[in-house]
């Protein structure tokens, strides 16, 4: 036997139970954590409702690993490089009794999703670390972390649009007019986001919505803290115009993947644009009680998107 045989690195193939238990595993953290997604993936096929579930578990520990407050900034971005490092190796399927990577490094090879994607995730999370300060001054003023709107869109791009990407490689595909109809979705889905959740993020110190569109409207960052809604009404209604022009690239998208998805993608892109459209109803009332559609509201949408499955 030549000694390159002999040195070959041997793959590890997992065994079908232990796929199935860690599949288990992130179905869980999808149905505990994803709030308005899981309602899409339960009208998926198995296979692709694992292997979202897979994603979104991955995604999960990124942004826990991120957000961990009781770590400095630095461990918590080496803590973040450790774990991107047993994802790539796990993808280049070396031994891991996570159930997590198990299950990723499954649906990554199951549907052939770019390891670059895949790394964006994880990169997108991280984008908050970068621009917080590690010592931050409570006394420092408020200010807004893009100046632009172009600006903002390319860290959305790395939060929701590249989510996006990643979905349709498991819904499925043929025309490429899809990638960029699926990045404007994430985008829409982002920016309902950044709306509903301006209140918890001032809280934090973030303020995401561009210093142009602040000014636009003459406002300033410190003018979320304590808001006059009057005031700040027009510049979240502004926003919600965008995300809306957004959404029409979901309705675009849904024709465009297989058949078998576009049920579960019209349920996303619905409960969203609903969430965006309730927000609106509160006149952008959104520094009071959290706006969230019920969950009476989300499985009224999940029956019609059965229903859409079954014509």
């Amino acid at each position: 036997m030549s000694t390159a045989v002999e040195n070959a690195p041997v793959q590890f193939a997992p065994t079908p139970s232990q796929l199935d238990v860690a599949y288990s595993v992130c179905r869980h953290i999808a149905r505990s954590a994803a709030k308005n997604f899981y309602y899409g993936f339960l009208l998926l096929p198995r296979r692709k409702r694992n292997a979202l579930s897979a994603v979104y578990a991955f995604m999960r520990r990124c942004d826990d690993i991120a957000d961990d407050s009781t770590l400095s900034l630095d461990n918590r971005r080496n803590k973040l490089a450790g774990w991107l490092d047993r994802v790539h190796r796990a993808l280049a399927s070396q031994p891991t009794d996570d159930p997590v990577l198990l299950a990723l490094a499954d649906a990554q090879r199951r549907y052939q999703i770019p390891l670059g994607l895949l790394d964006q995730l994880a990169f997108g999370t991280s984008a908050d670390l970068d621009l917080e300060a590690p010592l931050p001054d409570p006394q420092a003023p408020l200010t807004a972390r893009y100046q632009t709107f172009e600006d903002l869109r390319k860290y959305c791009y790395g939060v929701a649009s590249v989510v996006g990407l990643v979905c349709i490689r498991i819904f499925g595909y043929r025309d490429p007019a899809a990638e960029p109809l699926a990045e404007r979705c994430g985008l829409a889905f982002q920016l309902t986001n950044l709306i509903r959740d301006i209140k918890e993020d001032v809280a934090m110190g973030r303020i995401y919505l561009p210093a142009e569109d602040l000014a636009q409207f003459q406002l300033t960052a410190a003018d979320l803290a304590s808001p006059d809604l009057a005031r700040v009404r027009p510049l979240l209604a502004m926003e919600a115009d965008r995300a809306r022009e957004c959404y029409r690239a979901g309705a675009e998208l849904i024709p465009l993947v297989n058949e078998d998805s576009q049920p579960a993608l019209w349920v996303l892109v619905t409960i969203y644009r609903r969430l965006l459209e309730k927000i609106a109803l509160r006149q952008y009332d959104v520094f009071g009680e959290r706006v969230q559609l019920t969950v009476r509201e989300k499985l009224t949408v999940l029956g019609k998107g059965f229903a859409r499955r079954m014509l």
